[in-house]
Parts: C-alpha cells; sequence; structure tokens
C-alpha cells in the first residue's frame, strides 16, 4: 500500500499501516529539508586573522586569559601583523618595542612570551593596558 492511496483511503487503518504511512511521510519530509539546507549551506573561508588567533588561543589554553589576550591585541594592532606605531618602533601584533620579524606566528610567540615575563598573564597586561593607554 503506497503512502498516496493509504491517505486516500476511506477505510480505516490500523494502527500498523498508520505508523508505517507516519514513518514514511516523515521520512520524505526530513529528506526534502535536508536537500533544502545542502543546497543553500555557504561555504565560509577563514582569514589569516582568524588563523592568528587561533594560533594564540592554542598558546593561552585558558578561555579567560585568551579573551584578554584577544582584546589587548585588537586594541595594539587588530591583528594586523603589519602594524607600525608611528610614535615609537612598535610594530607586529603584539606592538613590541624593535620588533624584527615579519612572520606573524612568531611574533605571537614573541607576544606571548612578553606578556609572560612582565604581567604573568594576558589579563594581566590587559589589565595595565585599561589604566596606561599601552603595556
Amino acid at each position: 500500500m503506497d503512502l498516496t492511496h493509504a491517505l486516500r483511503s476511506p477505510k480505516p487503518l490500523g494502527d500498523a499501516a498508520r505508523t508505517i504511512s507516519l514513518r514514511g511521510s516523515l521520512s520524505g519530509v526530513l529528506c526534502i529539508l535536508l536537500l533544502q539546507i545542502t543546497f543553500s549551506e555557504k561555504t565560509y573561508s577563514i582569514s589569516p586573522i582568524d588563523h592568528f588567533k587561533l594560533y594564540a588561543h592554542s598558546l593561552v589554553i585558558d578561555a579567560k586569559e585568551y579573551r584578554c589576550l584577544e582584546l589587548l591585541w585588537n586594541k595594539e594592532s587588530n591583528w594586523n601583523y603589519k602594524a607600525k606605531n608611528k610614535r615609537s618602533s612598535a610594530a607586529g601584533i603584539p606592538q613590541l618595542l624593535n620588533l624584527k620579524t615579519t612572520d606573524p606566528y612568531e611574533q605571537i610567540n614573541l607576544g606571548y612570551k612578553y606578556i609572560q615575563a612582565r604581567y604573568t598573564t594576558p589579563c594581566n597586561a590587559w589589565a595595565y593596558w585599561k589604566i596606561k593607554g599601552h603595556y
């Protein structure tokens, strides 16, 4: 018994037939929805800045500390590894003085090491930045 016939049939269906008909209907609806979602799904690319942030997050495991680092470097350079400070020789993502490397991952390493040496944690560096406007 096909679904169309079962739905149009004037005679009452038994519980088993009704269950099979409903399952078939639901399966069909779910398949149609899945196809629509699949065809309308957009592809997203990850920007280089997203890669830099992901790398930094791999160094700073604690989510709260990473958030402080993200806020700090958003303010300092907006994660631009080519950023240069017009008033000083600070450069790169972490805006370190006399930074020589143009490799963003090395800049992140050096910036994080600087924070650890001077402030212990990114949140301490961020707290200092909020008071002084630099770190």
